[in-house]
């Protein structure tokens, strides 16, 4: 019976080598903060949350809903990330605004907000600025070797 098993050999000498290692690079190439989709997401989670972890349902209401929306938005950015990164990582710099407004908010939507919702709404919002600003970065890295 003939061998018509295929042999396992080297792919250097294939005359398409280059272009596939081009094409392979080209498609994993956006993939270089695939570890920062995973905690922009959760931070986005806890962002919707954070009014019931930290107990500020009753004192802050408008707060409530403005921190169940800015997690949304947070979080859908980074299922963006995961799905589009080519294309969504433009957008990490809205990221960094949505954090500098989380810092701010407790003051412009709030009314006499307590510590305890003043440091929730600054932690959020520095991890959501350096999120993104890693995002940013990394983007412009991959932007640069195209």
């Amino acid at each position: 019976m003939a061998n018509v098993s295929p042999t396992r050999g080297d792919i250097t000498s294939h005359p398409d080598a280059s272009e596939m290692r081009d094409r392979y690079a080209r498609v994993l190439g956006g993939r270089d903060v695939a570890l920062v989709d995973g905690p922009v997401f959760l931070l986005g989670l806890y962002c919707a949350a954070s009014p019931w972890i930290v107990h500020y349902t009753t004192s802050q209401p408008p707060l409530v809903t403005h921190n169940l929306i800015m997690g949304i938005a947070i979080g859908l950015l980074a299922l963006g990330f995961t799905r589009a990164p080519e294309r969504m990582y433009g957008l990490s710099w809205a990221m960094c605004a949505l954090g500098v407004w989380m810092i701010i908010s407790p003051w412009v939507v709030g009314e006499s907000p307590d510590a305890g919702v003043v440091w929730n709404n600054i932690i959020i919002g520095a991890l959501a600025v350096i999120l993104g600003l890693v995002c940013a970065g990394t983007a412009a890295k991959a932007s640069s070797r195209s």
